[in-house]
């Protein structure tokens, strides 16, 4: 399975994060069913221009120009910041994060084989694929050729031999930072080319499972379906998978329009888990529509589930001997069923959650009605929780922290004084002491949320 991964000029946001933990989840199960999995997800650090087309400026050099950085040293610092994130929402890391920077001969050879084929040409330093020469270009997407000619670009590139044309290897002008050398001269891979080159390298020239954003399926997946099988000579993919995007109350999200939110950001007020869990609500191809409210709720409701296991974990700690009653092990096989059907069903996690939930509410019926219960019922029910909750969702720990022994203790009172002082910061409008002393502490695993009634906090490693 082959990912697009980020192209790493800024800190990951909530679109990241929609994306990676379906495909994570996807892995998960896989892997749940006994499939051997390889996963690759990959780090465009170079290549990806700021219209996505063939001509503008390189995202990254944009940025490092901007911030006065060597490209090398601003995508260290972005790729760091990706899997922080990425681990703190429970992702599993993939097998291999290839970079493109690192795969350039593999390109340069997979560029001379569409030149050497006819599928491809050298004009003025840069190389371009000719659409015309492949018949099948729009098949993923449903573009015509007629429609790609009528509305390719609004600005005819005269290096191009038809307007629909795209660009497999970039001329890198007088003064461009990020160049290698190749048989047309000093330059740059397209955005295109990267991602074939480098699943092709690990997972074969056909690949199970390709996936990423709905954005992508044209021009990047559709590109890339050309360049591979026209090299290849046979199928590039054989399922695609598009998760769809991510919206601000109900408008699309966006740095223009002034409504991007980070992780980094988000992680001040939420706990990762209930992002997770928040994304996972929704079916993957459906947009996700972000807010403060929708998260809230999200909140309250992994509260409820997780309070439901912290209950079952308690009294397995103290539990007598006692093997579980056949209609609990028929309920378990029952809402297995149902968590199976929903996953089966194109990976609905929705319903898959809903299933926790309805055995969540047997469980604190069961552990409230006064009856004793026995150990290996209360295992059943756990393994249950670790495995489809746990292993497959992400969303269920494996042990949960003793809350209360920590806040009756030294770091609660600890934290008491600190959350005290910062509390008289703000009545006195020291706002960036304030805010210094709440990002401080979420960098050593600790999240303030302040509410009107007072401020409250969270233990996150």
């Amino acid at each position: 399975m082959y990912v697009c991964g980020p192209t790493v000029y800024d800190h990951p946001h909530i679109g990241h994060a929609k994306s990676y933990v379906s495909f994570d989840v996807i892995v998960r199960y896989l892997r749940y069913l006994g499939y051997k999995v390889r996963y690759v997800q990959n780090i465009t650090d170079v290549g990806h221009l700021t219209d996505n087309a063939d001509a503008g400026e390189d995202k990254i050099l944009k940025r490092a120009q901007r911030d006065r950085l060597e490209p090398a040293e601003l995508v260290e610092i972005y790729t760091r910041s990706y899997f922080e994130d990425m681990d703190a929402l429970n992702n599993v890391r993939p097998d291999i994060s290839p970079r493109a920077t690192a795969h350039i001969p593999e390109q340069i050879e997979l560029v001379e084989k569409l030149v050497s084929e006819g599928f491809a040409y050298a004009s003025k330093g840069s190389v371009y694929f000719d659409v015309q020469k492949y018949k099948e270009y729009g098949k993923l997407s449903g573009r015509k050729q007629e429609e790609l000619e009528a509305g390719a670009r609004v600005e005819i590139n005269p290096e191009k031999r038809n307007p629909s044309d795209f660009a497999l290897w970039k001329k890198a002008e007088a003064g461009h930072i990020m160049r290698w050398r190749s048989p047309w001269g000093d330059g740059f891979p397209g955005w295109h080319l990267e991602c074939s080159a480098m699943s092709m390298k690990y997972l074969g020239q056909t690949l199970d499972i390709h996936g990423g954003g709905l954005e992508n399926i044209f021009p990047h997946h559709e590109c890339e379906i050309a360049q591979s099988e026209a090299a290849n000579k046979q199928a590039f993919v054989r399922y695609w998978i598009h998760n769809n995007m991510v919206t601000v109350n109900g408008q699309k999200m966006g740095k223009s329009l002034g409504n991007f939110v980070t992780l980094k950001d988000a992680f001040k007020k939420y706990h990762p888990t209930t992002i997770r869990f928040f994304i996972l609500t929704t079916h993957y191809r459906s947009p996700l529509d972000f807010s403060n409210e929708a998260l809230d709720a999200a909140d309250k409701g992994l509260e409820r589930l997780h309070n439901a296991v912290k209950l079952l974990r308690e009294r397995l700690n103290n539990a007598k001997d006692g093997e579980t009653p056949p209609h609990i092990l028929e309920k378990l096989a029952h809402y297995k069923k149902v968590f199976l059907e929903a996953m089966d069903e194109d990976f609905n996690t929705s319903g898959a959650i809903a299933v926790l939930f309805d055995l969540s509410k047997d469980v604190n019926s069961l552990l409230s009605d006064g009856h004793e219960v026995g150990r290996k019922c209360l295992e059943d029910i756990d393994t249950f929780y670790r495995q489809l909750g746990g292993d497959v969702l992400g969303i269920i720990p494996k042990a949960f922290e003793s809350r209360q022994k920590e806040e009756s203790g030294a770091l609660g009172n600890v934290m008491n004084v600190i959350i005290d002082t910062r509390t008289e910061l703000r009545k006195a409008k020291q706002w960036q002491l304030s805010d210094f002393i709440r990002n401080k502490l979420l960098e050593i695993g600790f999240v303030l949320d302040d509410r009107p009634e007072g401020t409250t906090w969270k233990k996150t490693k």
